[in-house]
């Protein structure tokens, strides 16, 4: 058992919960000194804002930290997971050892920022430092920007120029024999408990993840294609850092630059979060924000079950209620539905799928719901609304998706249309037209 008052470092997990190919506890290791001492925090501030108890988020990390936990009893350590707000925590922490440092890897999000702004003041007024790395993006905010020094705001020269970046990176694997040491000796703990955390159980279940190197070689083939398994479904896996982002980019550049793509749109979106956080709140273009939304409450929960009348809208969010996942083709189609045809504004959608997505990531959630308003940086233009009919025929041809998870389509149990698709196309084009040109 460590002793309190014992010299140590602390690695504070996060969106990166994994021992392999980690940035930041790899370095955190490369310091013989002093013991690593891992700690997971439940922050309450994130905790408190979540809708309800039933969350399968937290019930996924939950799960997740339990299998850290137990590969860290192996190496005969043990995560030590705190409930609370970090800056408490650590000041708890700060009076049981002599923290020598704090390692950890960076966050963009504007709430993570202030955060770890705080937790580092704290930090500093006990002669301690807080190290951050880069982690959960091949390229952190910044690193890819123009000759002036501003950031891109449209996707293709920003792909270029990661790429170019790419392809001169040294591709270190951050991996090494200090995992099988320098880890602080302790008893094995238990973490806490799911209701102790304040949440119950859910019927989510941690699986840990694997290359579906077949479906990254037919990627550019399968991907629009919701019926069939044809995309990697490894975002979640992103999402919670379960899995190297090195590790997956350096496979997928060998094999399919369709999905490189994908990867190079996540730091993209993570670049513009950082650089224009109004994005959170407000229309990337200012001028949308004059978009006089319906905002009819009746039509909102009628998509948001999934009763809206247009099959392949109603099958995704269905997809979405059940599993906390959509597929990516019909998560175009579904907010494109909302905004355009409904025109409810764009935030209730976000906000609904940041309740419910596994996956859910406040930079690529909100990238891709101002691209599909129209609103965002590289945004599809205010006059493209997608054909959900078309969509359907389209990649879904023999209706296998829709009738997955409507199972009553082709019967009068079925919902009627909520409303008739030219003339919602037409009161779309003109209600933007009308906002950008005011």
């Amino acid at each position: 058992m460590q002793k309190e008052g014992q010299d140590i470092q602390v690695f504070w997990f996060r969106r990166d919960l994994r021992l392999t190919d980690n940035v930041g506890l790899y370095n955190a290791l490369q310091d013989k000194r002093y013991p690593v001492f891992p700690l997971f925090i439940f922050d309450t501030d994130i905790l408190s804002s979540l809708p309800s108890t039933y969350d399968k988020r937290v019930d996924y990390i939950h799960q997740i930290l339990t299998s850290l936990n137990q590969e860290l009893h192996q190496l005969g350590s043990s995560l030590m997971v705190e409930i609370g707000k970090p800056t408490e925590v650590f000041e708890k922490l700060t009076t049981q050892f002599t923290i020598k440092a704090v390692h950890t890897n960076s966050d963009y999000e504007p709430y993570a920022i202030q955060r770890d702004k705080e937790v580092r003041s704290l930090l500093h007024t006990k002669g301690i430092t807080l190290h951050t790395y880069t982690d959960q993006v091949i390229f952190a905010p910044g690193e890819v920007i123009k000759v002036d020094g501003s950031p891109y705001t449209i996707f293709t020269p920003f792909s270029k120029i990661w790429l170019r970046k790419y392809e001169q990176l040294p591709h270190q694997e951050y991996t090494t024999d200090a995992y099988k040491k320098n880890w602080l000796s302790t008893l094995a703990q238990e973490i806490p408990s799911l209701a102790k955390c304040g949440f119950k159980k859910t019927s989510i279940q941690y699986t840990p993840p694997s290359i579906p190197y077949s479906i990254i070689d037919n990627y550019t083939d399968t991907r629009n294609f919701p019926a069939i398994n044809g995309t990697s479904t490894l975002s979640i896996h992103l999402r919670f850092g379960t899995i190297s982002i090195r590790q997956l980019a350096r496979i997928a550049f060998t094999r399919n630059h369709t999905y490189v793509s994908e990867l190079i749109w996540r730091d993209f979106f993570m670049q513009i979060l950082y650089f224009f956080p109004h994005v959170q709140t407000n229309a990337f273009k200012p001028k949308y924000d004059a978009i006089e939304w319906r905002n009819d409450t009746a039509e909102f929960s009628r998509w948001c079950n999934g009763t809206t009348g247009y099959p392949l809208v109603d099958a995704g969010m269905r997809q979405l209620n059940e599993t906390g996942w959509m597929h990516n083709r019909v998560r175009m189609v579904v907010a494109s539905f909302l905004c355009k045809h409904l025109l409810v504004d764009w935030r209730w959608g976000e906000a609904y799928f940041a309740t419910k997505l596994m996956d859910y990531d406040l930079s690529a959630n909100n990238g891709n719901w101002q691209w599909a308003a129209g609103c965002g940086c590289d945004a599809a233009p205010y006059f493209r609304v997608f054909n959900p009919t078309e969509q359907a025929k389209k990649f879904d041809s023999n209706s296998e998706y829709i009738r997955q998870w409507i199972p009553e389509v082709d019967t009068n149990k079925y919902a009627t249309p909520i409303v008739e698709r030219t003339f919602a196309r037409n009161r779309a084009i003109e209600t933007y037209k009308k906002a950008i040109s005011g």
